[in-house]
């Protein structure tokens, strides 16, 4: 009886290990990009949630903190061009734009306008316009928004200013994956 338990257990275990793989791709689509995951970033559902397609987990080497990069994608004409999201990016932020630290960067990569943006400060969590938002002192956004004519991507990775500058790397490899 021990053994057929045990046995069970093992081809449970597998199971779910093939289940949790399956659920964690190592590349993914987002309009017409396929995205390469950095691999010590975690994949995150996002069922429930229309306006996010992709969303990961970045967590810092000892694990007490954590960022998110999420992936937006409204379809042809959707959710303004560049410049508006930039400056709604920002905008979530307590501070003036100007006290930002923050670097907009315009770059084509195979034909395609990429723009990346850069900002530190006091990042307002939560969704923009809503009474309830969540002060993050020192904290740091890391954006690139993908153009297309089938309707822009919009990348943003968020979390303490220390994590955010050392997945920086990580970040922009994993942009630049989707235009290769």
């Amino acid at each position: 009886m021990r053994m057929i338990l045990r046995s069970m257990l093992v081809l449970l275990c597998t199971l779910a290990g093939r289940v949790l793989a399956a659920e964690t791709p190592a590349t993914f689509k987002v309009g017409e990009f396929n995205f390469t995951r950095p691999k010590a970033w975690e994949w995150v559902d996002v069922a429930g949630s229309p306006m996010r397609k992709a969303q990961l987990k970045v967590s810092g080497e000892d694990k007490a903190q954590s960022a998110e990069v999420v992936f937006f994608y409204f379809g042809e004409g959707g959710a303004g061009g560049a410049r508006a999201n930039v400056d709604r990016w920002l905008g979530q932020f307590q501070e003036p734009k100007d006290k930002l630290n923050s670097k907009v960067e315009d770059v084509t990569i195979n034909k395609h306008k990429v723009t990346f943006v850069q900002a530190e400060g006091t990042y307002l969590s939560g969704m923009p316009g809503a009474a309830q938002r969540t002060a993050q002192p020192n904290s740091m956004l890391l954006g690139a928004i993908l153009e297309s004519e089938q309707g822009n991507v919009f990348i943003k990775l968020t979390g303490p200013a220390k994590l955010v500058k050392a997945s920086q790397q990580p970040f922009n490899q994993m942009v630049r994956s989707a235009l290769q």
